[in-house]
């Protein structure tokens, strides 16, 4: 972790060396394009944890008899919908910072994005839902 936080303040140091040398005029741009390199960092990692932590999740049979019994009344808890929560609630967090930004939309531009998030999730349960409903009509419940 150590030389991922030197990498960052080397990055910065280059950033506010490159404004004294530029001038004020600059700052905006330098700015940016830290922040753009900040945010991808913190995406990249965000990514890391969230897949670590899928693949280190593997349910054991108590949890495989419950979702059995879920199956006979109708609901199944599905494995790609909770995914797909982890992932759009990780990614949610840097796009709110982003979408935030005045420059980049503001209150409109955060209402946008989590209508884009919420409308995603939506459309991958309502396909969870026609995919549970297949399978309960051909029988196949596992």
């Amino acid at each position: 972790m150590d030389t991922r936080q030197d990498e960052l303040r080397r990055d910065l140091d280059a950033t506010l060396q490159a404004r004294k040398e530029l001038g004020k005029e600059y700052e905006e741009e330098l700015v940016d394009s830290f922040m753009k390199r900040l945010d991808a960092r913190l995406d990249a990692r965000v990514e890391r944890s969230a897949a670590a932590r899928l693949d280190d999740y593997e349910p054991d049979h108590r949890d495989r008899d419950r979702s059995r019994r879920h199956h006979h009344r109708g609901w199944a808890p599905g494995r790609a919908g909770n995914r797909m929560a982890v992932v759009s609630l990780a990614f949610g967090i840097p796009l709110t910072a982003i979408a935030s930004n005045p420059g980049s939309g503001g209150f409109a531009g955060l209402l946008a994005c989590w209508a884009g998030i919420v409308g995603v999730n939506f459309a991958a349960a309502l396909g969870n839902r026609r995919d549970r409903d297949e399978r309960r009509t051909r029988g196949d419940w596992d």
